[in-house]
């Protein structure tokens, strides 16, 4: 029994609806459940992949959480098929994803921008956002990239989330 979970990627900007993708199988009768949550709220459902009988197969669904009061821009998503016998749940697969909603207002997408010599987040803020104080939007955005607001490099590429 295996989940591969290809899509959201570890630290993927994400919206509203989540695209969540794979390939799974070997699970009692093909039901797998799905999980998108933060510790405050959480969505939840169930998709079916594979044969029911080791076959896999591929899966693709779209996760809607623009009902959840979420209160954090960090969301885990889980995938997972549950135990016929004692409702355990096996094989899961955790990917941490970066909310952009609860970065940018209206979050729809993101750009991407490549540091040069001489520019900080307060300068890359200022130029996308109009101030420089925004820059933890940016630190927000990029976990993967920015582990330290006072340390980029030429050449990073930093996410820009865009709202409306």
């Amino acid at each position: 029994m295996t989940i591969d979970v290809q899509q959201p990627r570890t630290h993927d900007l994400v919206g509203n609806n989540i695209q969540v993708a794979g390939v799974a199988g070997g699970a009692f009768e093909a039901n797998f459940n799905y999980r998108v949550h933060e510790g405050h709220d959480e969505v939840t459902g169930y998709f079916l992949a594979g044969d029911g009988s080791g076959g896999h197969g591929q899966f693709q669904i779209t996760v809607d959480v623009a009902g959840a009061a979420f209160v954090l821009d960090r969301l885990f998503v889980e995938v997972f098929h549950v135990s016929p016998k004692d409702g355990a749940e096996l094989d899961k697969v955790v990917v941490p994803v970066v909310f952009g909603p609860k970065i940018v207002p209206g979050y729809r997408v993101y750009l991407e921008h490549v540091v040069q010599p001489g520019e900080t987040l307060w300068s890359i803020a200022a130029q996308y956002y109009g101030s420089g104080n925004l820059y933890h939007r940016l630190v927000a955005a990029n976990p993967g990239t920015i582990t330290n607001p006072n340390v980029i490099h030429p050449g990073d590429v930093i996410r820009v989330p865009q709202g409306d």
